[in-house]
């Protein structure tokens, strides 16, 4: 049976829904995603770009497990592949034909030089390595991201990230948050590209005044997820890789939400004609299953003690399965041309959301990558002042009551949606959007 939506049956969340959400939150400790506890629903099946609840709700999925979901629900190629490999092996560390293609697959698509990879099961956990390689390559202890950046929410993640969730966990490692090329929310109050890329310059200064002069990486997000899908231009990139030379460091380009396809690359850092010496993996790597990654240059990957037998490596990183998912993954972008589909549709929502400025007074700014998305909300378009969190609530509510799943609770909406979707599920999805922001706007006189 082919899913279709949006269909709404009953309220939301539903009754069987909301019995299987109680039972849960009985025993589950608090923290999990903002979305799912905000939506309620609990999820039967799914296909596609379309999600089916347990009472008989779809919905469009444009969260796309938030850009994991490279091939979407259920890809018959992906679930053949993981039947398969059960029928096999499903755990250990020892080589195996899935791992061994693996490794091969994405060295195949990596920037030239970036191919030795190691695995792991989730996206700090390669960050971590990351950081530990770059220790011992450099032989320095400093770390450097930017403001808005995430990598993740263990403690040497925490150290750079500049997306605020270090307060309140106490001393972290040694780091340092820079400014990021934001356009829209410039710092310096400048408009590119009269602005010469001004942020790198002020973010050079900052560092040479706040290092103590052993800087082992920096690291960025070629564009960056959390702070709201930015955008930034290229050359800030390239200015990024630059201060990481010249402090005698590793670049690592943090690619858990970019990479695999995402922008239409394979790699989001291709657009700035960089070569990293690191890149971290994840999300759309194996369409869901759990597995990241360390991809090295192989001079830095010799580096002791991280190259040393057991030294970088991990229980569940490359078991049989993930190896197994990520490589259905990774052949199946190749033999479908889904990076073409990515360009196709994402130029498609583009051109959508560039017309709402026209009639929705909140919609401040609109931006895109390939099927990387956003939809910046504004209470005021001079000031720019985000729109309150209470009014991005009722959209998200309002869009579920249309059958629409998106990350609308944040004045950023991302829009992220399975690589493999077309275009006419894409601008459907964008419809129940536009009504659901006109809806809560009417509603709070400011349509």
């Amino acid at each position: 049976m082919t899913l279709t939506a949006p269909h709404i049956q009953t309220e939301i969340p539903g009754p069987k829904s909301k019995a299987l959400f109680e039972q849960e939150q009985e025993k589950l400790a608090p923290g999990l995603q903002g979305f799912a506890l905000s939506s309620g629903i609990a999820v039967e099946r799914a296909q596609g770009s379309v999600i089916e609840d347990v009472d008989g709700n779809r919905f469009v999925d444009l969260i796309g497990g938030i850009g994991v979901n490279a091939l979407g629900h259920g890809h018959p190629a992906y679930k053949e592949a993981l039947h398969a490999q059960i029928e096999k092996s499903t755990v250990g560390s020892f080589t195996t034909a899935v791992r061994a293609q693996l490794v091969q697959e994405v060295a195949s698509v990596a920037p030239k030089g970036v191919d030795r990879l190691q695995l792991y099961s989730s996206g700090a956990e390669a960050v971590e390595s990351a950081f530990r390689l770059a220790k011992n390559a450099t032989g320095h202890h400093e770390m450097v991201g930017f403001w808005g950046g995430f990598h993740g929410k263990t403690l040497g993640t925490l150290a750079v990230n500049g997306a605020g969730n270090a307060k309140t966990y106490g001393p972290i490692p040694p780091g340092h948050k820079l400014p990021y090329a934001n356009c829209y929310r410039c710092p310096l109050k400048l408009e590119y590209p009269s602005c010469g890329i001004a942020c790198a310059d002020l973010a050079r200064e900052q560092l040479k005044n706040s290092t103590a002069g052993s800087i082992a990486a920096v690291i960025v997000e070629p564009l960056q997820g959390t702070a709201g899908n930015v955008i930034p231009p290229p050359e800030f990139v390239q200015r990024a890789y630059e201060l990481a030379k010249e402090n005698d460091a590793l670049f690592i380009s943090d690619e858990m939400i970019t990479g695999f396809g995402r922008t239409g690359r394979w790699f989001a850092c291709e657009r700035s004609g960089v070569t990293p010496d690191l890149i971290t993996l994840g999300k759309a790597f194996a369409s869901g299953f759990p597995v990241s990654g360390v991809l090295a240059k192989s001079e830095i990957a010799q580096a002791k003690p991280w190259s040393n037998p057991s030294g970088s490596s991990s229980s569940y990183g490359g078991n049989p399965l993930a190896a197994a998912a990520a490589l259905a993954s990774i052949r199946t972008l190749k033999a479908e041309n889904v990076l073409e589909n990515v360009r196709t549709v994402g130029a498609t929502m583009l051109n959508e959301l560039k017309t709402w400025k026209e009639s929705l007074r909140w919609v401040g700014d609109v931006r895109g990558e390939g099927l990387f998305l956003a939809v910046e909300l504004v209470a005021d378009r001079k000031t720019k002042e985000p729109l309150a969190k209470k009014l991005c609530e009722e959209i998200f509510q309002e869009g579920l009551k249309r059958g629409l799943l998106a990350m609308s609770y944040t004045h950023c909406i991302r829009l992220q949606p399975a690589l493999t979707i077309d275009a006419a599920t894409a601008l459907t999805g964008l419809g129940l959007l536009r009504e659901a922001i006109a809806q809560v706007a009417r509603r709070h006189n400011a349509a």
